[in-house]
């Protein structure tokens, strides 16, 4: 039986199927199910910088205004020390998930900005998590901060949470950035055990008759993959840390082309919303399936096999790639 094992951000993992932060990673049965039909890790949902600045900032706010106008009433609230907000629930969360499965557990930190918050970091790895997730999700919108400052917050984010753990920390980003074959080689000079590809942008809708912006969420489908497939292809062989290609899986030949391209594991979410979380399990079998009918032994023999890492001019390469891409378009019938 071909091998599917594969190694990630120093972890050791049966096969490449992580399941990807979500608020299916909230509920502890759901974990169970996860581990039970297949799923070689999870990345919990995540904890926001916002959640725990915000909660702390109403819960002082609560107190003081009490105090002031009603001080008897101070009894009836907990005292701030030991009040359980949600981010303290969140790391009981992973204390009963690690106690409910035997795969990893990568908590999932998300934030922007370098503050007290990070902390949680080391409070996740003390909780039990084998991994944390820094999600780094930031659209510049001011247009007097230009890319070596956003590029250095980043990096900022990445070292400080580097030096508060000793687990693995993978750290997930958007694609937007003008240079990513050197900002993926900072990333991995700042720390970073692994590298998500990538963060979905999310873009809200209009309503024209209301006048309001309204949130628009959109499940991903295999044609988003391209994208991930590209950068992963382009970096593998260029930097030390491990890549995790997320957006855009939902079937075999989606998991082999992550593989191909470099990826260690291959992240899903989409799929297991639409199809349920035992989708994971005819998924494998799947993989198995193809990686038997191809005569591979391995998972690790077919990573990496189709980057541009044996390409001596990558570049020349994208360009001549980009000019046969839009001369293989043809008419099926004469324009009037």
């Amino acid at each position: 039986m071909t091998d599917l094992s594969t190694s990630y951000a120093g972890l050791t993992l049966k096969n490449p199927i992580v399941v990807s932060a979500s608020p299916l990673c909230s509920v502890l049965t759901n974990l169970r199910r996860m581990e039970d039909a297949g799923a070689a890790a999870i990345v919990l949902h995540s904890l926001f910088e916002e959640q725990i600045e915000i909660e702390s900032d109403h819960l002082d706010r609560i107190l003081t205004e009490t105090a002031e106008g009603h001080a008897e009433a101070l009894s009836y609230y907990p005292d701030v020390g030991t009040y359980r907000i949600g981010a303290d629930d969140y790391l009981e969360h992973i204390r009963k998930a690690k106690a409910a499965v035997k795969i990893p557990i990568f908590g999932s930190l998300n934030g922007i900005s370098p503050g007290g918050w990070m902390r949680y970091a080391k409070l996740m790895q003390d909780a039990g998590a084998d991994g944390i997730e820094l999600n780094i999700y930031f659209i510049p919108t001011d247009p007097n901060q230009d890319s070596p400052t956003v590029e250095h917050q980043y990096l900022q984010l990445v070292q400080a949470v580097k030096a508060q753990v000793k687990v693995p920390v993978a750290v997930k980003i958007g694609p937007f950035f003008s240079s990513m074959a050197h900002f993926a080689k900072r990333l991995d000079g700042a720390g970073a055990d692994a590298i998500v590809m990538f963060n979905r942008f999310y873009q809200p809708d209009f309503d024209l008759e209301e006048l309001e912006v309204v949130p628009q969420l959109q499940l991903s489908r295999s044609a988003a993959l391209t994208l991930r497939l590209h950068w992963v292809a382009v970096l593998f062989g260029k930097i030390k840390a491990d890549m995790a290609v997320t957006g855009g899986v939902h079937t075999a030949e989606d998991v082999v082309k992550c593989m191909m391209a470099g990826g260690r594991v291959a992240m899903t979410t989409s799929a297991l919303l639409e199809r349920g979380i035992g989708y994971i399990k005819p998924l494998l079998a799947d993989v198995q399936a193809w990686l038997e009918k191809h005569e591979y032994e391995s998972i690790r023999q077919m990573q990496g096999s189709m980057s541009l890492k044996n390409v001596a001019n990558p570049a020349a390469f994208e360009r001549g790639n980009y000019m046969k891409v839009l001369s293989s378009y043809t008419l099926d019938a004469p324009q009037k």
